[in-house]
């Protein structure tokens, strides 16, 4: 059967392997699909990763390294589940994660192994362990729920499948085991059914089932089905059976009868068996798939067999339902991807034909809707309907596929059926039918509810329409409009029928909804009629409405001005106030006009309203002179002031300050300009100083920094207001620094009297001038003095304030602030009382009242400049007496001492607390050894060797020196540049040391000589403290020194100190000897302290002699220093006498040092020995391989065999590869081969030239670089069998396969390469790469085998590479065919026209033109068309018309003067009404003078230069031409071209029609005077009915009468009496209800006026009338606006205001 008619269709969906998917990992282990969205492969090798493919992106997988057992994907969301069990237990950890939102959802830890897993929802994940199965859900945080455990039938079998019902109440287990003994290839299956609302299990034996749900005939809800498939044998018998049971059959309704099948395996598939099971719940099929690739397809209802095939030769090991296409997935073990769907078109002609199964064709077609099956149901319809069987027949008509008797000749049938008494009729059966299957179309709704609303059963139709049975249209809302109004709007809502719905809303008074719905559909109604109609009845709705109007999108459909008229002429001001505020809400200077109306409206009539506005801002666009004369006649005399922009006006109206709140009128000051704020200030105060001195002060308060604080002063100061300057400076003061300013408060508060004011300004005030303030304060004479005080206090005139004080005699005040204000200054205060000779005893008192307080310190510096220190003197005693320690207070009662030379060496040594440096300061000049005594006390070094140096007391100073044993004192007295230095040094060696007891002060002196670097009068001291038998001589520190110093200062005298010395550090002086390059000094010591290796290192390293070494080590004959003496010789290069030295040593320690030495000098014998050695101390790998390397090279290949058996430690692997590089490849193959490197003993097999057994070893080896390299070695020895052999190992890898074939290309080799290429095919993990190569291959040398390999490999082929391949061999045909196959429709195109010869074919052309995204492609199709294949443009032109730009093409073809070419594809795209393509047609159709055409484009398409058209045909010879002309002219309002036209050629109908439509009442007039002159009397009569609504009477029957045509006139005349006599009937009728409406009006404003007269007279007659009753007026937004005319007040006049018509 062919592939196309087949009922199964079938493609491959991927290849995984072309993912790049190794074949190993398409398994049933590693690859999981859980739905038709995604694939998730897991790979273990080169790395763990987990891929995922998005069956909508098949070609991008998403690869993440990842580590699992085990990987699934959401069925339905990108969420991963991954299993891996935990290291060392049977415990499987389980994780779920949301890629997207790269977040971990949840974790749990199994206690037993998962054996398998499955999303069985997207919610819900299946877990079976060896015993129990578990329900996992992804929601919350909930751990598996155990469901049920496993029957023992499951015991030992692999589980493949575990699923559920969709309610999750039957869950099914599914698992196989190995066959029984006689037949063990035939896998068993077994199956585990369980229900958990019983808690039961039902083992029963099946390898594949699947839950459906089947809705019986009578029974509403649907059954759940279970289909199972298994294969069994029994006594050498195989039984091969479907089942389709019912589960949970449900009590008292019609049930689904179990039904059974044979599933018919053929001969050679007796072991084949059930992997998988899918039900497509859209056609009602089952697909059963087997292990090795066979598909049986069951209808599900009956069980029929349907379709059997073979649709995969790999076996199948994972299937998953597709159920977008109602078929299914299936993946086979080579890695297809393969999609299987049902052929809509063929199956239900495959069923009824092949098959000859009728009734099962019309199932299949009536379930899927499925085409094929129209002539059965058709002529099954009549044979029921003749039978009688109206029932049968009504269900038929329903279920009908694609709606095929759902028709009126269908309803008519049903209708033409007598009914029978007794009996429902045929029809309603009918109705009834479709009502339970589903909607009924337009025609049966309308004929459904005709019968309904003739049996008065409205509420039938309720019901119907809440269920979404009927489909509502216009006609059926108009038969329902007759019995129910409300349910009518619904139907025509539904049905769209807008000017329906606008009128039902319009009825019912639901005005807002017609905005909402006309907008939801886009219909535009009369807007201003329904505003009109609202107003009549509720003025607050009109209100509400206009506001919808205003807020719709587009603009307000009604004029605003108009609205407000409106209003305004009903006099409804609150009304139009309201709406005009809520639209003039954006403020735009548009609405300038509308916002000066609204703001003098009110102004007139509520000025509160008009200043509530005004507050609110809204408004900044209206006329303002306007509104500020309006506001100042209203008595808003602050809003006159924000209007007026003249200084007279602001000026006249802010004198009014009685009625302007005084805030107000100051925040107005802020809007004038400094200039203009200024007059008015002083406008104010000259018409009222003292009234208007408050607003001004605050006026310059709040804007002094606009206005300028100068100014403002000098304003105050112009009125001599010190009052106004005083409050205005009090509030600027916290923000100034101008000193100016705090003057000018200081003086404005002096001189109102506020002298507390005065004195906490200059108290706080940092800013003003104090020397002014000063001067002012003094000159004013205040009776307090604190201002002054505080000035002077705070700014340093202490001395000009204790002056000013004392000549005052304010003494109190002095007393005053040295004890209270300021202690800290009583010392300037007393130095101004002594200059100004105040008496000693109220200084003493001033003083002694301030005791500790007072600084003691400036004091006695005031007192010391003036000579009158002692007056302290019982100051300071009474300090001390009080416990006072007071450095200062000492050093006053010191310098008293000393001056007074009471015992000062006494004072100086014995009181600690005076300053040492300030007294020795104070006695250097008096006398220097007490400045030394107070220094010495201090520790005041500097202090004391100045003076000391001063006057030569140098003993003084060594004595010193020596004792403070200080470092840095030392170095400075010992520095060079001290010029005293050597009478220092001269008094410390010759006095101060030899007096001191004490070792730390030697040290120290000594410590200080080396410092300073004075080595020479070290060893002097040196040499007499340890040589002369002091007390010192055998100090083992100053030995050491001696030498050390010796060894720096006098090398000569080194060699006598090592020898008269014994007591001194050896190891570490001889160092500092080395150091000092003092070789044979160290040596000495070396010796004499028994340091041999010391001393035999100094020989070798420093001397230099390898003879005196070697004859020192003889002597003392020890392995360290013969080891030293071996180390030496190496580094020499004596590598032999090293080796002997080192053995003498028997030193194995520096092998490496000797292996590196001797292969450098090639003495490989020496080495053996040593290396012997060596191996009897230490167990190195490092010394074996080198032993066995040594063999190597001294050819001992038998000792080397001999090594490698016995017990070794090399790495023998290491010495292996050290032998290749070496080329020691004898050597290297012993090694490789005893230690199994196949590997490289492949390589060093190549490198012998032994080519088959290096193809055995890298068999062996099997690794894809050791293949390489053997296959590269043979393709050089042109071994081409063996290097096939390597090349079918190295091509399966993707990464070396260009490797290989570049490496065989460059040799020549290309027929070889092309059938190692060929062979790889074959292979069973052949990939994409291979299949790709040798396409590249063929193209470049065997270009005839090209296009059959890309056809049969296109899925498997990397098709950009072969592109790329085929371009540079300039095949293009199968470029042109790739381009295809890899959707580059673009360069397919463009390939095509370019190479067209090769490259084209028509069909193919068009099947890639209608898809490329280029647009500029179509049109270069087009021109390549034109060129080479102009006689299918056409063809290619309605394929692409969809896409193309007409004009364009219409503009290509008329530069080709090729129109006419393809006047068929403008005909077809003529109903886009493109004006180039309306133009091209027309002018072909006037070339073929054509007219009918002609006329009917004209017509239909009305997209073209009209004008043109007519001036071109108005001349043309053929009158229908000209006609057309006429009637161009009639369309486009060109009246009389059109009328002369047709008067010129004698068309009067055409002439009577133009001036009908035209609406001219001149045009029909001056017709009916042509055609009496001209004598036409029945086109006159003809004329007068055509344009019988523009001509007039009168002229009519003037013209009849006066050319002698009234007969012809007369039944005009009649018709126009008959219609004015019905408008005047009409009018009269119109006229009484006025008046009537008018009466009931005035009646009912009467008894209103009554009633709110009634209540008036009950309130005080000050008060107004309250509003109606119960009926508060609109508060207008909280403006408080009053109550309206007709409220217990006169009408409002017209507020003096030109009537609303004339704004």
């Amino acid at each position: 059967m062919a592939a196309a008619n087949a009922p199964i269709a079938m493609r491959e969906a991927l290849t995984l392997t072309s993912l790049g998917i190794a074949p190993q990992f398409v398994t049933f282990t590693h690859v999981t699909m859980e739905s038709d969205k995604y694939i998730c492969v897991r790979e273990t090798s080169p790395q763990n990763s987990v891929v995922i493919i998005d069956m909508a992106m098949p070609m991008q997988p998403l690869r993440r390294p990842i580590t699992a057992d085990s990987a699934l994907m959401n069925p339905n969301t990108r969420i991963l589940a991954l299993k891996a069990q935990i290291p060392g237990t049977t415990q499987d950890h389980l994780q779920i994660f949301n890629i997207e939102a790269k977040t971990k959802i949840k974790s749990h830890q199994m206690p037993e192994q998962v054996v398998f897993w499955k999303w069985i929802t997207p919610k819900l994940l299946g877990l079976v362990t060896q015993t129990s199965v578990y329900h996992w859900s992804i929601e919350g945080d909930s751990e598996p729920i155990k469901m049920f455990d496993r029957t023992a039938n499951l015991a030992n079998n692999q589980i493949i499948n575990y699923r559920c019902d969709p309610s999750e109440k039957w869950l099914v287990l599914i698992g196989i085991a190995p066959g029984a003994p006689e037949r063990p290839q035939l896998v068993k299956g077994n199956m585990q059914l369980f229900s958990v609302d019983q808690q039961r299990s039902q083992a029963l034996e099946a390898h594949a089932a699947s839950f459906a749900s089947f809705k019986v005939v009578g029974n509403e809800n649907p059954s759940t089905l279970i289909c199972f498939a298994s294969k069994t044998t029994n006594a050498g018998q195989i039984t091969s059976k479907l089942h389709v049971i019912e589960l949970g059959a449900q009590p008292g309704k019609p049930g689904f009868s179990k039904k059974q099948a044979d599933l018919f395996f053929p001969p050679d598939f007796q072991d084949d068996f059930p992997v998988a099971m899918q039900i497509s719940q859209k056609y009602g099929l089952i697909y059963v798939i087997t292990k090795l690739g066979l598909l049986f397809v069951y209808d599900l209802e009956t069980a029929a067999a349907v379709y059997r095939n073979r649709i995969s030769p790999d076996p199948i090991f994972l299937t998953a339902e597709s159920s977008t296409t109602g078929g299914f997935y299936a993946i086979n073990r080579r890695g297809q991807v393969l999609h299987a769907t049902v052929n809509d078109a063929t199956i239900v002609p495959f069923v009824s034909s092949q098959l000859n199964n009728l009734e099962l064709a019309v199932n299949l077609a009536k379930r899927a809707n499925l085409p094929g099956a129209e002539n059965l149901v058709v002529q099954r319809f009549q044979e029921l309907f003749a039978q009688t069987k109206y029932k049968e027949a009504a269900e038929l008509a329903a279920e009908s596929p694609q709606g095929l008797l759902r028709t009126p000749e269908t309803v008519a049938k049903f209708q033409s059926v007598p009914v029978q008494a007794g009996q429902t009729p045929p029809l309603l059966q009918y109705f009834g039918t479709l009502l339970t299957r589903g909607k009924l179309n337009a025609y049966e709704s309308l004929e459904l509810s005709r019968l309904v609303v003739n049996q008065n059963k409205k509420n039938l139709l309720e019901n119907w329409l809440a269920e979404d049975k009927l489909e509502c249209s216009e006609e059926l809302g108009d038969l329902v409009k007759t019995v129910d109004n409300d349910l009518a709007l619904k139907i025509y809502i539904k049905a769209r029928a807008t000017p329906k719905v606008v009128a039902a809303f319009a009825e019912r008074r639901e005005f807002d909804k017609i905005l909402i719905y006309s907008k939801q559909v886009g219909y535009t109604p009369d807007y201003l009629f329904l505003l009109q109609t609202i107003l009549r009845t509720d003025p607050q709705g009109a209100v509400n409405f206009a506001l919808m109007m205003s807020q719709m999108e587009g603009g307000c459909p009604v004029d605003y001005n108009t609205i407000t008229d409106l209003f305004l002429q009903r006099n409804m001001i609150r009304e139009a106030t309201a709406f005009l505020l809520d639209v003039l809400k954006p403020n735009l200077p548009e609405h300038a006009f509308l916002q000066t109306k609204v703001l003098e409206i009110n102004l007139v009539t509520y000025p509160n309203v008009a200043d509530a506005i005004l507050a609110n801002g809204m408004f900044s666009h209206y006329d303002r002179p306007r509104i500020a004369q309006l506001c100042e006649k209203a008595g808003l005399y602050l809003r006159a002031l924000q209007h007026y922009t003249e200084l007279p006006d602001i000026k006249r109206v802010m004198v009014n300050t009685h009625v302007i709140e005084p805030q107000a009128l100051v925040e107005f000051f802020g809007t004038l300009s400094r200039e203009w704020a200024l007059e008015c200030m002083k406008d104010l105060l000259l018409v009222n100083l003292r009234g208007n001195l408050q607003i001004v002060v605050q006026a310059a308060k709040e804007y002094a920094e606009q206005l300028g604080v100068d100014a403002c002063m000098k304003l105050f100061e112009q009125f001599k207001s010190y009052e106004g300057l005083y409050f205005f400076l009090g509030s600027y003061l916290s923000s100034s620094e101008d000193p100016d300013i705090h003057f000018k408060y200081i003086e404005a508060a002096a001189r109102t009297g506020q002298i507390k004011e005065v004195e906490r300004v200059t108290r706080e005030s940092n800013f003003y001038d104090a020397e002014k303030t000063k001067n002012f304060l003094m000159e004013a004479k205040l009776p307090d003095a604190r201002p002054l005080i505080n000035v002077c206090d705070r700014f340093g005139f202490v001395p000009d304030l204790t002056h000013y004080l004392y000549t005052n005699n304010m003494l109190r005040y002095i007393e005053g602030y040295v004890q209270k204000v300021n202690p800290g200054n009583a010392p300037l205060v007393v130095g101004q009382l002594l200059d100004d000779e105040c008496p000693e005893d109220f200084i003493k008192g001033l003083i002694l009242s301030v005791r500790s307080l007072l600084p003691v310190e400036p004091l006695v510096d005031e007192c010391e400049k003036r000579n009158r220190l002692r007056l302290l003197t019982q100051f300071l005693e009474h300090l001390v007496s009080e416990g006072s320690q007071d450095v200062h207070v000492h050093n006053a009662l010191g310098k008293i001492i000393i001056d007074s030379n009471n015992n000062p060496e006494h004072f100086l040594t014995t009181n600690p607390f005076y300053d040492s440096r300030v007294v020795g300061k104070y006695c250097e000049k008096r006398d220097p050894t007490l400045a030394v005594v107070a220094y010495r006390r201090g520790q005041c070094d500097d202090e004391l060797i100045d003076v000391t140096n001063k006057n030569s007391l140098f003993k003084l100073q060594a004595r010193y020196v020596v004792e403070r044993m200080d470092g840095d004192l030392w170095d400075k007295v010992l520095q060079p540049e001290n010029e005293y230095r050597r009478q220092l040094i001269d008094q410390v060696v010759s006095t101060a040391l030899p007096e001191s007891k004490s070792p730390e002060q030697v040290s120290a002196a000594v410590k200080a000589f080396m410092t300073a670097d004075l080595p020479h009068e070290l060893i002097e001291l040196l040499e007499k403290i340890v040589l002369q038998n002091s007390a010192f001589s055998g100090n083992f520190n100053l030995q050491n020194l001696l030498i050390l110093t010796a060894i720096k200062a006098d090398p000569s005298r080194v060699m006598d100190y090592v020898n008269r010395l014994d007591n001194f550090d050896g190891p570490a002086v001889g160092e500092v000897a080395v150091e000092a390059q003092l070789f044979e000094e160290a040596f000495a010591i070396f010796k004499k302290f028994n340091l041999n290796v010391q001393a035999v290192n100094v020989l070798l390293d420093n001397i230099r002699s390898i003879e005196r070494a070697e004859e020192f080590a003889f002597r003392v004959e020890e392995d360290a220093v013969w080891s030293q003496v071996a180390k030496a010789q190496l580094r020499e290069g004596l590598v032999s006498e090293a080796i002997e030295s080192f053995i003498r040593a028997d030193d194995a320690t520096h092998f490496l040092d000797v292996i590196r030495a001797a292969e450098e000098a090639n003495v490989y014998d020496d080495l053996v020995k040593y290396l012997l050695m060596v191996r009897q101390k230490a167990r190195e790998p490092k010394v074996d391989g080198e032993l066995i390397f040594a063999y190597a090279k001294i050819d001992r290949l038998s000792d080397i065999e001999e090594f490698i058996l016995m017990p070794n430690v090399a790495n023998l692997q290491n010495v292996g590869d050290r032998l290749y590089d070496d080329e020691l490849y004898e050597a290297a193959k012993i090694i490789y081969a005893f230690i199994s490197n196949w590997a490289k003993l492949a390589v060093t097999l190549v490198k012998l030239k032994q080519f088959q057994g290096a193809v055995d070893a890298a068999r062996k080896a099997n690794s894809a670089k050791t293949w390489k390299e053997v296959c590269f070695a043979c393709v050089d020895a042109e071994e081409f069998r063996l290097a096939q052999i390597c090349g079918l190992n190295i091509i399966v890898q993707v990464d070396d396969l260009e490797e290989v074939s570049e490496y065989y290309q460059n040799r020549g080799c290309f027929n070889e390469l092309i059938s190692l290429m060929e062979s790889g095919l074959g292979l069973e993990r052949a990939h994409m790469g291979i299949f790709t190569e040798l396409g590249v291959l063929y193209a470049r040398y065997r270009p005839e085998k090209l296009m059959e390999h890309i056809k049969l490999f296109s899925t498997r082929l990397n098709i950009p590479k072969l592109i790329r391949a085929c371009d540079e061999q300039q095949h293009w045909n199968e470029l042109t065919y790739l381009y295809i196959q890899y959707d580059e429709f673009d360069n397919a195109a463009t390939t095509i026209m370019n190479h067209s010869p090769d490259a084209w074919d028509h069909m193919q052309f068009k099947d890639v033109a209608v898809k490329v995204a280029n647009v500029e492609l179509y049109y270069k199709a087009v021109h390549f068309y034109l060129q080479e294949h102009p006689d299918l443009i056409n063809d290619l032109l309605n394929v692409l018309a969809l896409r193309l730009d007409h004009t364009r093409v219409v503009d290509i073809m008329r530069k080709a003067a090729q129109l006419h070419l393809v006047k068929p594809y403008m005909v077809a795209v003529q109903s886009n009404n493109v004006s180039a393509v309306n133009e091209a047609l027309n002018g072909l159709y006037v070339e073929e003078e054509d007219y009918e055409k002609l006329r009917e484009s004209v017509d239909t398409h009305d997209n073209f230069d009209q004008i043109g058209l007519a001036q071109k045909l108005e001349k043309h010879e053929l009158l229908e031409m000209r006609r057309i002309a006429a009637y161009i002219y009639k369309k486009a309002g060109k009246w009389k071209q059109s009328i002369a036209l047709s008067k010129k050629d004698n068309m009067y109908k055409d002439c009577m029609e133009t001036c009908s439509q035209s609406g001219d009442r001149e045009l029909s007039e001056d017709l009916l005077v042509y055609f009496i002159e001209q004598g036409k009397k029945e086109c006159f009569a003809s004329c007068l009915f055509v344009c019988y609504d523009l001509i007039r009477a009168d002229v009519a029957l003037e013209l009849a009468w006066t050319n002698n045509m009234v007969d012809f006139a007369l039944p005009y005349m009649l018709q126009v009496i008959r219609e004015y006599t019905t408008k005047v009937d009409e009018l009269v009728k119109d006229r009484i209800e006025s008046q009537n409406e008018v009466r009931a009006k005035e009646k009912e404003e009467k008894d209103l006026v009554a009633q709110q007269n009634m209540y008036a007279q009950l309130l005080p007659l000050a008060l107004p009338a309250p509003p109606g009753m119960g009926v508060p007026p609109p508060p207008m937004g909280g403006m408080g606006m009053p109550p309206m005319g007709g409220m217990g007040m006169p009408p409002m006049p017209a507020y003096g205001m030109p009537p609303m018509g004339s704004y």
